[in-house]
């Protein structure tokens, strides 16, 4: 192979969209798979609401189909900035709100704005793309490792025992893959270290910076609440950038208009960046986002809609995988917060079926896969050890009468293990 440079050589693609190929590849050839490892929507289970899909379209007629601004409209910053007021409380002015397509490119240019070769960022894993972003930028990662009994979430004390030398804190909440919501309390504290930790910098020392992926906030379940950063600690503002969008609020990922907001200063420089690579959303998507989203009635009965249903089939796998361990097999779940994730716990290595023993937990992935026809992302792909018996199971593209004979095969394949 030739000689490519030193990022082309280290980086690796993704272990999910790498799973999602494999399974699609089964699916083709007329297999069943009960395909839980996307982390995207059916539209024919979950469409975009309707209103916003006729703007949309309407947009299209009316010829918005030149280059938008590289910070986006004026109206969709405007409707966004009005957004989160009304739902957060936050209070952003239109220079310090960027619009992008979706979320990526908005964290990948806020590495690349606060990031050099050599600064330490500090991550929680499992956790979505973190440490490919990290990669990309050079960065040293410096990974926190978390347990279930913290629902797979940084604790302020682990923050804190590492930010010396950070310059860029990255927490999501509700969490891709777990589904779980980082603890009000903890997010105080580890905003109430990071404004310490910046008072003890020199003038000439970089900031530490907290990313606050937010892109699930709209989808939290039962007592489930969302806090952010600024409503606990309000001199956090100026160190945080918040990551969010349309994608998972709506079901609509493929219409691919995203925002960030922050700091005016950090905002132009992702802008200039933004302007070199061209990810911006469609104008027509951005002038229909704009209306839609001052469309109070119609965005609060979609999402009360929209949330029951995912709900409900969270609630339901998480029954059935209760009582599966009810019956004496090695399986768990954690109880659903949020997001469109489910927790699951397949414990199974060193069990044996037909004389093969599951040695790691690739082979019980492969197992369940096999045997069961389920498909879940193990933890191990959001960069948990490669022995975590925890996986991420998606219902965005789940009808609900495939939850039931999905649980029939996985308790055959279950029983077959000894």
């Amino acid at each position: 192979m030739n000689i490519l440079s030193k990022l082309a050589g280290t980086l690796k693609g993704s272990e999910i969209v790498r799973l999602g190929n494999d399974i699609n590849e089964r699916i083709r050839k007329g297999e069943k798979i009960y395909n839980f490892t996307i982390g995207d929507f059916s539209p024919a289970v979950f469409p975009i609401p309707t209103e916003l899909e006729e703007l949309i379209v309407t947009s299209y007629r009316k010829q918005h189909t030149n280059y938008p601004p590289a910070d986006g409209v004026w109206e969709l910053r405007k409707s966004v900035s009005q957004f989160i007021k009304d739902r957060e409380g936050l209070d952003y002015s239109l220079n310090e709100i960027l619009i992008a397509s979706g979320g990526r490119p908005l964290i990948y240019t806020l590495f690349k704005t606060i990031v050099d070769v050599g600064d330490k960022v500090i991550y929680a894993v499992p956790s979505w793309n973190n440490n490919h972003y990290c990669t990309i930028n050079g960065a040293e990662h410096c990974v926190i490792a978390t347990t279930p009994e913290n629902n797979f979430m940084p604790l302020a004390g682990d923050i804190a025992a590492n930010i010396k030398g950070a310059v860029l804190i990255c927490l999501c909440t509700p969490q891709n893959p777990t589904g779980t919501t980082l603890k009000k309390e903890e997010l105080k504290k580890i905003c109430e270290i990071i404004i310490t930790e910046n008072n003890s910098r020199a003038d000439n020392e970089k900031k530490v910076y907290l990313m606050f992926d937010q892109m699930y906030w709209t989808l939290t379940y039962g007592e489930t609440q969302h806090d952010n950063p600024i409503a606990l600690v309000p001199e956090i503002r100026e160190y945080t950038i918040f990551i969010d969008g349309i994608s998972k609020a709506f079901a609509a990922t493929g219409v691919r208009v995203g925002w960030a907001f922050g700091p005016a200063e950090i905002m132009a420089k992702m802008k200039s960046l933004l302007s070199h690579i061209g990810a911006w959303a469609p104008m027509a998507e951005q002038k229909a986002v704009a209306e839609y989203l001052l469309q109070k009635d119609a965005v609060s009965n979609y999402l009360t809609s929209f949330k029951a249903a995912l709900e409900d089939r969270l609630v339901k796998i998480y029954n059935g995988f209760m009582a599966l361990k009810q019956k004496g097999y090695a399986v768990d779940a954690i109880t659903p917060q949020a997001a469109i994730y489910l927790t699951i716990k397949l414990d199974l290595t060193g069990k044996t079926a037909n004389g093969k023993m599951l040695e790691t937990q690739a082979d019980v992935t492969s197992y369940i896969l096999d045997q069961a026809k389920l498909a879940v992302v193990p933890f191990y792909a959001f960069g948990a050890e490669n022995n975590s018996p925890w996986y991420r199971l998606s219902v965005g593209t789940c009808p609900l009468e495939e939850i039931t004979p999905m649980f029939s095969q996985l308790e055959m394949a279950l029983e077959k293990l000894h």
